[in-house]
């Protein structure tokens, strides 16, 4: 209940800070060093296509359907 009490008391000290302050308290909170920024998807195009220029697209679709269980070659749905 103690840590109930002082959260409240952290929260109403709070509300009496200015702007620069509240920002200093965001930012000692949650530093942005800690947490990476969100990416983007479209950050990763083109990573490894070095690891694909020697291969050909249908040869190893091929041999992706080869590996699996004979019993699920052929089919269909």
């Amino acid at each position: 209940m103690a840590m109930q009490t002082n959260l409240e008391a952290l929260i109403e000290a709070a509300k009496h800070l200015s702007d620069e302050e509240r920002k200093k308290l965001v930012e000692a909170l949650h530093p942005c060093s800690d947490s990476p920024q969100p990416r983007h998807i479209t950050e990763m195009r083109g990573l490894g296509k070095d690891l694909w220029q020697e291969i050909d697209p249908q040869d190893y679709l091929n041999a992706e359907r080869d590996s699996w269980e004979p019993s699920s070659r052929g089919r269909t749905t």
